[in-house]
């Protein structure tokens, strides 16, 4: 029996230093980042991708201000722990203890909720919006399409405007513009 010889196939192999492909399909990305670990101290290089906010920044859809104030929300959103993302309860943990929220964490919370409530309530427009966009990172099109506004879909143009209109209220409410020059 004379066996068939196997060829070896040749794999392309991905080049590390590039966003791959399923990175590429889902937005942009930047240019590589050269920088020190905060940890350790060695050199690193990373990409930053382009978020909504961002891309809104570059187009010229909102002001530095704006963008600014998107990001202290998002900042109180995430130390709030308010994403959808949760960890195991330390409860469960031998000596673990069960504590829910820290001091930092209430205090976020404090602050969410209080620029949800200038922004008309967790039900407007404008509090749906950041909400999902802002502080879980959803895109416009996925909350225009998905949750809208009062159970109701909106166009994309619409969703945008309310996104603007949310981050120029958050932008006085966060003091980065005089009221003023806001109305």
């Amino acid at each position: 029996m004379a066996g068939k010889r196997k060829t070896k196939r040749q794999t392309s192999r991905e080049d590390l230093a590039k966003p791959s492909k399923w990175r590429l399909q889902h937005g942009q990305v930047g240019e590589p980042v050269r920088e020190a670990d905060p940890e350790t101290g060695l050199p690193v290089m990373h990409r930053r991708t382009v978020d909504t906010l961002g891309q809104m920044l570059a187009n010229g859809t909102i002001t530095q201000e704006m963008h600014d104030a998107g990001a202290v929300f998002r900042r109180q959103f995430r130390v709030a722990a308010l994403d959808q993302l949760r960890a195991m309860p330390l409860i469960r943990i031998p000596g673990g203890s069960g504590d829910s929220l820290t001091d930092r964490q209430v205090a976020a919370r404090e602050q969410v909720a209080h620029a949800m409530m200038a922004l008309g309530g967790f039900e407007s427009a404008a509090g749906s919006c950041a909400w999902h966009v802002v502080g879980l990172e959803h895109s416009v099109r996925e909350w225009a399409l998905r949750q809208g506004w009062g159970g109701r879909s909106v166009g994309h143009a619409q969703a945008q405007g309310m996104l603007v209109a949310a981050l120029g209220v958050l932008a006085v409410v966060y003091g980065l513009v005089p009221r003023q020059r806001a109305a």
